[in-house]
């Protein structure tokens, strides 16, 4: 079929192409004969048309997520533009995403870098480790063999002592034969995304009152100190120099491991998500896992038709996919603390009387009950370009009195140095090697192993591993009594995930059959003929379409072709872009012979009769 202007793909390769991506975006196993049953139209929706139709009840929240379910477990391949493309010895940076070899050049993978996985939910996978057998699931945590390896440039596996690599060791020292395998990268034990939302309100809401506060500095008399206090979080402080100049060295917890030269502006942002503290929404932390673990490039990112990797694939992911998978994440319900006996509530007075509560704040409240979602997101601005607002109540959290939610995490939001033995030895970042976001230890009965970096395999080991910043409490752990310290493990073994995470994103059924969205009336092509030598083009206009992604039946020259699924889309007046013909079009009658709303997959096409003659 002829095709639209805006791309130089064949007709039957687009078909193809939509075909095979709405088949891999499946929410259950299904067999072959089934695949059709199960794809998700709301994916193949621009932005615009997803908030549209949740704005205007088209589109339920659920329908969303279920999509952004789908992003999240659904494989991905090459022809989706996993991997990095062609490798270029010349560039400057064989490690950074978009220029990664492939290990023993496969052509595929790399796994200690990236390019280790082709879904989130490979990683994501353990809702309780406590059972036996591990509860899996959608969303959980991931075991030793799961983590991440961030750009590392020397694995050292043999506990080498090779001269060729002296200086190259972690801090320039010599390779010796230690007991170490010296390794420069990053070790990531994939966290669960459970109660994400409430976790993304409370980060916002804090960079709004900071940003706040940076103001009110700027306007302050020089010398002024102006506490960075928000939610009972304490961030440190700024001092006003000169009217509009403030000075960042007493922040803390939040910034970076050098805020010489920053905007003030882009260190006042809490950063909740990464073992380190790096994003500051989940958007933002799917952007970079996007390209980090599948080379997978969102337009959002690189822009649309940009081959930003060389891979051959543009679009590779779309804002639309984006949203949903964002939707999905912010409302994955929360964990839960389990009825405390007495000697689990001894354990909790506990964890407060040694100091294990001043990081690991057991309950914050926001302000709102609802999370403001955006795009293009701001940093420094959470309440700049909203789309769409989350009910966090409805998503599984307590209200508050005030008009908020509990957010019971456990957890203070900010980052703390936590001593050399827990050091990384990383080549690079913007964040010291020490330095991590307090873990949130809702669920964390649940969740072994621990740490960033999976090092302890139970809650008593993870513990005897805090330094720094957290030396003291641990100090108090190690110093008290064995019955003391099994109260305290018996509380935190009643901070437990949610049961059943998504159960209701799986049950297909909770959406009637029979529900059906506006369906378009009729069909005109203008002109009528067009020129295949001449490149000319055309337009289809529908009636009650505006603003709709049509599916197409139509047959050439009396013989039936292939369905087209979710193209074209349509302006507000029901109009498509011009649609021009490509030189290797069939000459002869197109006639359209049916339409639907592409939402409608389980409705008949609505009959038509129009008709597009190419001649030469």
């Amino acid at each position: 079929m002829p095709r639209r202007d805006s791309s130089r793909i064949g007709p039957t390769l687009v078909v193809c192409l939509l075909l095979f991506v709405l088949r891999t975006l499946t929410v259950a196993p299904q067999t072959v004969d089934d695949e059709d049953a199960r794809r998700s139209p709301v994916l193949e929706l621009t932005f615009d048309q997803i908030v549209d139709a949740l704005h205007d009840g088209r589109l339920s929240l659920d329908e969303v997520r279920r999509a952004g379910m789908e992003v999240f477990t659904r494989p991905t391949g090459q022809p989706e533009g996993f991997g990095d493309g062609p490798f270029d010895p010349a560039a400057t940076s064989g490690v950074a995403p978009g220029n990664r070899p492939t290990l023993q050049g496969n052509g595929t993978s790399l796994r200690l870098n990236g390019l280790d996985a082709q879904s989130c939910n490979e990683c994501h996978t353990i809702v309780s480790h406590a059972t036996v057998p591990p509860t899996l699931g959608i969303g959980g945590v991931g075991g030793l063999v799961q983590n991440a390896i961030i750009m590392p440039t020397l694995i050292d596996v043999s506990d080498g002592a090779d001269h060729r690599v002296i200086g190259t060791a972690p801090g320039g020292g010599v390779m010796s034969r230690d007991g170490v395998a010296d390794f420069n990268g990053r070790m990531a034990n994939p966290p669960f995304i459970f109660g994400g939302g409430g976790v993304e309100l409370l980060a916002k809401e804090m960079t709004i009152d900071l940003q706040g506060l940076l103001l009110q500095a700027r306007t302050a008399a020089p010398g002024t100190i102006t506490r960075l206090l928000t939610h009972g979080v304490d961030f440190g402080f700024l001092r006003t120099e000169a009217p509009g100049l403030v000075e960042l060295d007493g922040v803390e917890g939040i910034g970076f491991e050098n805020n010489d030269g920053r905007r003030p502006e882009d260190v006042l942002v809490v950063r909740p998500f990464g073992r380190k503290g790096e994003n500051f929404t989940m958007r933002d932390f799917d952007r970079g896992a996007m390209q980090f673990h599948f080379g997978i490039q969102p337009t959002e990112v690189v822009g649309h038709d940009v081959d930003d990797d060389g891979d051959g694939v543009v679009n590779e992911i779309s804002e639309g996919a984006m949203t949903a998978l964002h939707l999905f994440d912010v409302t994955n319900p929360p964990p839960v603390m389990r009825s405390l006996d007495p000697t689990a509530e001894a354990g909790f007075r506990t964890f407060q009387g040694i100091g294990c509560a001043g990081c690991h704040r057991p309950v914050l409240e926001t302000r709102s009950r609802y999370l403001p979602l955006a795009h293009p997101e701001v940093p420094e601005d959470p309440q700049a370009n909203v789309y769409y607002s989350v009910d966090l109540v409805e998503a599984g959290f307590a209200p508050s009195p005030n008009g908020g939610v509990f957010v019971p995490l456990f957890a203070d939001l900010k980052r703390h140095a936590m001593g050399p033995g827990l050091a990384e030895t990383a080549h690079f970042g913007e964040i010291g090697n020490e330095m991590f976001t307090t873990a949130r230890l809702w669920g964390v009965a649940d969740t072994a192993p621990y740490l960033h970096d999976g090092r302890a395999l139970d809650l008593h080991d993870a513990i005897a591993a805090h330094g720094g910043e957290a030396q003291a409490a641990r100090d108090a752990f190690v110093g008290l009594g064995p019955e003391a310290q099994s109260n305290l493990i018996r509380f935190l073994k009643r901070l437990r995930t949610p049961a059943n995470p998504n159960a209701e994103l799986l049950d297909v059924t909770d959406t009637p059959a029979e529900t059906t969205y506006p369906q378009p009336s009729g069909l005109t092509v203008s002109p009528g003929t067009v020129s295949r030598s001449l490149n000319e083009c055309y337009a289809l206009t529908v009636e009650n379409g505006a603003g709709m992604t049509l599916d197409l039946t139509y047959a050439v020259n009396g013989v039936p072709a292939e369905p087209i699924i979710g193209w074209p889309r349509l302006d507000a007046d029901g109009v498509s872009d011009p649609i021009c013909v490509l030189e290797t079009a069939a000459l002869g009658t197109y006639a359209f012979t049916g339409i639907r709303n592409t939402l409608n997959t389980a409705s008949p096409y609505v009959p038509v009769d129009a008709r597009l003659v190419v001649v030469e």
